[in-house]
């Protein structure tokens, strides 16, 4: 398992100071945002002037690319983000399912679009990962099910948010075996209720909400899981010194399940 961090949580600061802050966190790896309007450390019209800068940062700091969050399932967009993954060396680019939930129009839709855009990861040799997303059309376990079932492209995977099935209703910790045959990519975070809404960043830091994820870790060591774990904290922009704080209060915690854990 590689520990990393979205850089979303450091997203009114450079890319230079989101991998200083994460490196000092302890962590594995960095998580890339390209997310059109919320944080584009990563510009995907212009990736290939970014990447000498993003490799040579991966190398000073000691932290692995892991993958990159997009969001959006635009073609075009897309294109331009595995052409940019595959450049620089990141495995798995990260997408939401779009789409409405209980619409069953919606969520065919939504299967046959992750199933075109994971045929073109595929050309580019990187894995397309889709989670489960609170209002959307894969939503929870059961929609979760249905996209694995339809979609079995080997660079199609499921990013397993346990904050979107937590708000679903669901267990995450006896939710994440069902899927966990497919699951290649984890985006990590509390929650403080059912929400809707995540709560604000500080309480999505791992350890302060009301998702068991010592439970959850549990779950992904029995499964044997050995992909990225990243810390996704999305709302109203930290300080630099506030989002390091829930980065390390995050990584805190998880290294405490994992010892436990052995």
């Amino acid at each position: 398992m590689k520990l990393g961090v979205n850089t979303v949580l450091f997203k009114d600061f450079s890319l230079r100071e989101a991998f200083a802050a994460v490196k000092k966190c302890g962590y594995d790896g960095v998580e890339l945002a390209a997310i059109s309007g919320m944080c584009e450390h990563l510009v995907l019209d212009g990736w290939k002037s970014q990447a000498a800068e993003i490799i040579a940062l991966s190398k000073q700091y000691g932290l692995k690319l892991l993958s990159m969050e997009v969001a959006s399932l635009d073609e075009e967009r897309l294109e331009k983000a595995f052409a940019a993954a595959s450049g620089i060396g990141i495995p798995v680019v990260n997408v939401g399912p779009g789409g409405k939930t209980g619409d069953y129009d919606s969520l065919k839709k939504s299967i046959e679009t992750l199933k075109q855009r994971a045929a073109s990861a595929a050309k580019h040799g990187v894995t397309l990962c889709v989670k489960a997303h609170v209002g959307c059309a894969i939503h929870d376990t059961p929609t979760t099910l249905q996209a694995m079932d339809e979609i079995t492209n080997p660079n199609f995977g499921v990013d397993m948010d346990p904050s979107h099935i937590f708000r679903a209703g669901e267990l995450p910790e006896e939710a994440l075996p069902k899927v966990v045959s497919r699951v290649k990519h984890i985006h990590i975070r509390d929650c403080p209720d059912t929400g809707p809404s995540p709560g604000d960043p500080a309480s999505q830091a791992c350890g302060r909400g009301k998702i068991n994820l010592f439970g959850y870790f549990e779950a992904l060591v029995k499964a044997n899981y050995d992909g990225p774990v990243c810390l996704e904290v999305i709302g109203p922009a930290q300080g630099y010194t506030e989002a390091s704080i829930i980065a390390a209060e995050s990584i805190g915690n998880m290294n405490a399940y994992l010892k436990k854990l052995a």
